[in-house]
């Protein structure tokens, strides 16, 4: 399903972002890291990493796919950590996936807290106000002698603080086709909202979402990535 993802290009972009505004280190947590993706490229490129997830099964994968990194399951809501980090991630718009506006502020207290001097806590996120429920991505994968079609989408059907990521697979093998949907339920806000909560702890920078070049956010464009530095 993340076949169409490039990863690196998400690493380095951050990595820019990093050298921009962060404080020069290289410690670095991923959260909701799943499988390890980010992390190999960042210990590519010279950072200490760790991950946290809650899905165990797939920091077993992670670990497989990354053995010099530290991984350990916990809710990115609410969690500690022994040393600080000066880079905080969380790719992939799941910081979304925290359970409400009262547990996203947990995420972002969590995250300062982890942070040293001058660390920067990135992600990416959407607009509830900007989101079309009638656009959809599609993209194809071949994998075990099968072709996989995925289509995903927002949904925010307004008001309040919940959206949903929907999602649809099809599996044609051999000329037998399979179907499933899904729905991720998610916290909606807009950019305004996202960036009222991060100001008490954080300096805020909004870029469009463009990982090859950092470009200020437009006031227009429904996705962006947050750069944010400890105060």
């Amino acid at each position: 399903m993340c076949a169409d993802i490039d990863y690196r290009a998400q690493s380095q972009g951050i990595r820019r972002l990093h050298q921009l505004f962060g404080n020069g280190g290289n410690s670095h947590l991923d959260l909701a890291c799943g499988t390890g993706p980010h992390i190999c490229h960042f210990l590519d490129d010279g950072f200490q990493c760790q991950g946290l997830d809650i899905n165990q099964p797939m920091l077993d994968v992670a670990q497989q796919r990354c053995p010099e990194a530290v991984f350990s399951v916990g809710d990115m809501c609410a969690f500690q950590v022994a040393q600080p980090f000066d880079l905080v991630t969380c790719f992939l718009y799941s910081i979304h996936y925290s359970d409400g506006i009262e547990k996203l502020k947990g995420c972002i207290r969590s995250a300062h807290q982890a942070l040293s001097e001058n660390g920067l806590f990135c992600f990416n996120a959407v607009d509830k106000t900007r989101i079309n429920n009638n656009l959809y991505v599609c993209h194809t994968a071949q994998h075990d002698g099968s072709e996989f079609s995925f289509r995903s989408g927002w949904h925010y059907a307004g008001p309040g603080e919940r959206q949903s990521l929907r999602l649809s697979i099809d599996r044609n093998t051999n000329g037998v086709c399979e179907s499933w949907q899904d729905e991720h339920p998610m916290v909606a806000l807009s950019f305004g909202e996202f960036e009222a909560l991060l100001k008490p702890w954080f300096e805020v920078h909004i870029f469009e979402h463009d990982y090859e070049r950092i470009l200020p956010w437009d006031g227009e464009s429904g996705n962006a990535i947050f750069a944010c530095v400890k105060r």
